[in-house]
């Protein structure tokens, strides 16, 4: 007799939709935050990050700018 075969489907960890499309996003540093006509939460949370005297930052990706990795047509 042989062991019955379970068909588990693997499910991908749940991502979201900020992490989902973070690579197509560009980086922008605190000027273009304050200058943003739509400031967003997490453009505010960086501009008060650099507010701070001697903060070192990198940028922060941009949701205005934000595209898909592929086209569909």
């Amino acid at each position: 007799m042989m062991a019955k075969k379970t068909n588990k489907k693997k499910t991908a960890p749940k991502i979201s939709v900020n992490e989902k499309y973070a690579f197509t996003m560009k980086m922008v540093t605190s000027e273009t935050c304050f200058a943003c006509k739509q400031q967003c939460t997490r453009g505010l949370t960086y501009l008060e990050k650099m507010a701070v005297p001697g903060a070192i930052g990198k940028g922060v990706p941009c949701i205005l700018t934000k595209g898909r990795a592929t086209a569909k047509r």
